[in-house]
């Protein structure tokens, strides 16, 4: 059998085409198998919707009405635990969190109250929970990254560590590598207050997480070399103070790009090759022009600073030896 090749000529009607290669007409039977088979797809397709759709009813009210479901199902222990989270948090977290008595049954737990559990710690941002039958809860939560940490001391007691987030709330951190922590700078030059049972966020945060994320990203030799932040002189001046290790202050202003004052910062660094003329600081907030001063050798440093909140309006000058952290006190108001 040959196997032939029909080539049409332009043509501007269907008459104009050939008759032995016009497509065949089909019959009777053809149209009605393919009539009857395009409604068995569209049946299948309306089943699957329904079936689906009921699902989502049925689910939708046990969930919000214990009372519909089978006495059978509603003494279902919980047995399984199922974290999702976007940190670091982990399933024993969880558990210790919820702690969810041994004999509770799925149906039998206050979702709303297992939510403001999760919600209690700071580190999550938000969280929802949903009961997966026969025996599982699911908790999803979104967790807040830390950008600095503090050293908080309340009502008398032992210092501790903070981690801070953008959005300026501070949380004890749970989950964290210890060794990413230790490379966080220190706050300093803050207030902090209680607001109810949690300490409220601290303002102008967002505007320090932009500089030290820009500093991270560009000049990660100069960013490892910062370890406290002060927001002195923020609201007031727009200004954020930066204390080196090796005992430099840096002023940065908020209201010019950090990249530039990040740029201007590594070529004076670079410059100052001298270790009989250290950089003792070096003021960026002024523009182009930045006034520098020099020490013959590195600057002293005295002791931590403490800032007595809720207590003086005054906040002391930073002055932190490299073994030293800030020490902030927590008041609460009343």
């Amino acid at each position: 059998m040959s196997n032939d090749t029909h080539i049409l000529p332009e043509t501007r009607s269907w008459r104009d085409i050939p008759q032995q290669v016009r497509p065949r007409a089909m019959s009777g039977e053809g149209r009605r198998r393919m009539a009857m088979g395009a409604m068995r797809a569209a049946i299948g397709a309306a089943v699957i919707a329904g079936v689906s759709w009921g699902a989502w009813q049925v689910a939708a009210v046990l969930r919000d009405n214990p009372d519909a479901m089978p006495e059978a199902a509603k003494s279902d222990r919980v047995r399984s635990l199922v974290l999702a989270t976007d940190g670091v948090l982990d399933k024993e977290w969880l558990a210790r969190t919820l702690s969810i008595a041994p004999e509770s049954t799925l149906m039998g737990l206050d979702l709303n109250q297992l939510r403001l559990k999760v919600l209690a710690d700071s580190q999550v941002s938000a969280a929802a929970i949903v009961r997966n039958f026969p025996d599982t809860l699911t908790v999803r939560i979104s967790e807040r990254s830390p950008v600095a940490r503090l050293m908080a001391q309340s009502d008398g007691a032992a210092p501790r560590m903070l981690l801070v987030s953008r959005d300026g709330v501070a949380f004890a951190g749970t989950g964290f590598d210890a060794a990413m922590v230790a490379t966080l700078p220190w706050i300093d030059g803050i207030k902090i207050s209680r607001v109810g049972g949690s300490l409220a966020p601290i303002e102008g945060m967002r505007a320090v997480s932009d500089l030290l994320a820009s500093a991270k990203l560009e000049a990660e030799n100069l960013y490892r070399n910062w370890q406290v932040i002060s927001l002195a002189r923020l609201a007031p001046d727009g200004e954020i103070e930066v204390h080196t290790r090796d005992g430099m202050k840096i002023i940065f202003g908020t209201k010019e790009d950090y990249l530039r004052q990040i740029a201007r910062l590594d070529l004076l660094v670079d410059a100052s090759n001298d270790p009989t003329r250290p950089l003792r600081e070096v003021n960026l907030a002024l523009g182009a022009q930045v006034p520098v001063s020099y020490g013959k050798a590195a600057p002293e440093l005295g002791g931590p600073p403490a800032a007595a909140l809720g207590a003086s309006p005054s906040l002391p000058q930073i002055s932190l030896p490299s073994n030293s952290n800030p020490h902030i006190d927590i008041h609460r108001e009343l």
